[in-house]
């Protein structure tokens, strides 16, 4: 696939509402056309004519390109080389395109656009996934599993967050507060640019999913590999883990509107009796409580479920008495013990 990197800058000049619903990670947007301005122009392509929008389109298009020279290229040298690109790779990247070689810079377009990279994504997540070496870390909700995963990658492990990538920790409980999940397609693109940071041989470390998180969908082809992938279970008593989980979630012990209407939401699903309990629990705070009974009867039965379905091989499981800093501590160091035993086999079996 073309490189990023061989260019100085890279410059998407489509509007800010097309670059925000997802962009090639590391370009900048510089539009020729803001949303008010591209929708004024299509508005003037169908009730007027062709050549008017086009006059009027050329106009505002000059006048932004203009700004962006005078304004976040101005500092560039004689010999800046920026790849510019568009939907397509159309009139809009070749206008600015034109100008910046008009200039003196040498400049790029990319041949088929944002479209063309996009089926680059595409194909790039329907291709490698089948040559990772996956690894789940897998546990009820509240086995610290997040922090287990940060742990390893501070430790040079090869890790893949979805969560992180998601912007979502997964559960029902689990919006970041005052973070907007990204749009499917930059959920792709921020997945497969972190795909290409690893290396094929390293096994690479994932926290156990379901096939969507939040708002996102988990590639398919990522999905199937999941499914088929060893893990290793996190077994953490239900007390420490509802205790951890009050450190993990407290914003909603402050947001009592909201914890109710999660957890109103449940009544479909365990009865009026059963949330009203609950919800009499958020009333009188007794929030180690509620974290208790929302894992016996929601979080743990979804998990043993999901496990009963997914019977994937087991590497090896850790038992941790609670989720304090020393037994994650212990527990990362378990997960990279059996890494390092899993490779020595691996090595004699070649080597045999």
């Amino acid at each position: 696939m073309w490189d990023p990197k061989h260019y100085d800058m890279v410059i998407d000049v489509r509007a800010p509402g097309e670059f925000a619903h997802d962009h090639i990670p590391g370009a900048v947007n510089l539009p020729v056309l803001s949303d008010e301005e591209r929708s004024i122009v299509g508005r003037l392509y169908t009730q007027d004519s062709p050549f008017v929008a086009r006059k009027h389109g050329a106009a505002l298009v000059a006048r932004n390109i203009a700004g962006h020279i005078e304004g976040v290229l101005s500092e560039m040298p004689s010999n800046f080389s920026p790849l510019i690109h568009c939907w397509r790779g159309g009139q809009r990247s070749q206008s600015f395109a034109q100008i910046c070689s008009a200039i003196g810079w040498r400049s790029f377009v990319l041949k088929g656009g944002y479209k063309f990279y996009r089926r680059e994504v595409r194909s790039y997540l329907d291709r490698i996934p089948s040559t990772l070496k996956l690894i789940i870390i897998a546990g009820r909700t509240g086995s610290g599993k997040t922090d287990i995963l940060k742990a390893l990658s501070e430790k040079g492990a090869q890790v893949l967050d979805l969560e992180g990538l998601a912007s979502h920790r997964g559960s029902l409980l689990g919006r970041v507060k005052n973070v907007a999940q990204p749009s499917q397609r930059m959920f792709e693109t921020l997945l497969h640019s972190q795909l290409q940071r690893f290396h094929p041989d390293q096994p690479v470390y994932i926290e156990s999913e379901s096939s969507r998180i939040g708002d996102v969908q988990v590639p398919a082809e990522l999905w199937k590999r999941i499914l088929v992938s060893p893990q290793i279970p996190i077994s953490t008593p239900r007390s420490a883990r509802a205790e951890y989980l009050l450190g993990e979630y407290s914003h909603l012990t402050r947001e009592i509107d909201d914890l109710n209407t999660l957890v109103a939401g449940m009544t479909r699903r365990h009865g009026s009796e059963r949330t009203n309990h609950w919800q009499s629990l958020i009333d009188t705070r007794a929030w180690s409580a509620l974290a208790y009974e929302l894992l016996k009867a929601h979080y743990d039965p979804a998990y043993d479920n999901t496990l009963q379905r997914h019977k994937r091989p087991i590497l090896g499981e850790i038992m941790q008495k609670d989720c304090s800093n020393a037994s994650l501590e212990s527990s990362v160091e378990a997960i990279l013990k059996m890494q390092s035993l899993g490779l020595k086999v691996s090595a004699i079996q070649r080597s045999g």
